[in-house]
């Protein structure tokens, strides 16, 4: 089994495209539902498959959130031109962060226009692509 990618309903989905292909994603493909309702399946050049869908159903009026949704993560190879890029593109990419310290991992955070949270994450040299058990410290034993 594998998870095949997350799906936001989105308000404005013009607005969406704008903001998500200023990020980098490109359209892979739209199914229209009927009655303004429409599908729009994402995806990064170097992905193979469908990474991200926005999911637009103007009916059920705008989007809330909540509060059971964190964020999406982004992995980025240049997290600081991609954040100058961002910027130049009119969004707002937050500063440069170092959670894990001066080794570990750069991150930004900025949100899409229905406020979606998205981390973008910049690997140190030599980390493998994404989290692994690697990452976490291992009881003595195992």
């Amino acid at each position: 089994m594998r998870t095949l990618h997350p799906a936001y309903r989105v308000t404005d989905l013009g607005a969406s495209v704008v903001f998500y292909t200023a990020l980098g994603y490109g359209q892979v493909g739209r199914v229209d539902l009927g009655e303004g309702a429409s599908l729009t399946m994402l995806k990064f050049p170097s992905d193979e498959f469908v990474a991200l869908e926005l999911v637009h159903r103007p009916g059920d009026g705008p989007v809330d959130i909540g509060t059971g949704f964190s964020h999406l993560a982004v992995q980025i190879d240049n997290l600081k031109a991609t954040v100058e890029a961002l910027t130049q593109a009119g969004l707002r990419p937050g500063p440069i962060e170092l959670p894990g310290g001066p080794d570990g991992a750069q991150t930004s955070w900025l949100s899409d226009p229905d406020g979606y949270r998205i981390e973008l994450v910049q690997w140190p040299p030599g980390h493998p692509d994404g989290i692994t058990a690697a990452d976490f410290p291992q009881p003595a034993g195992l």
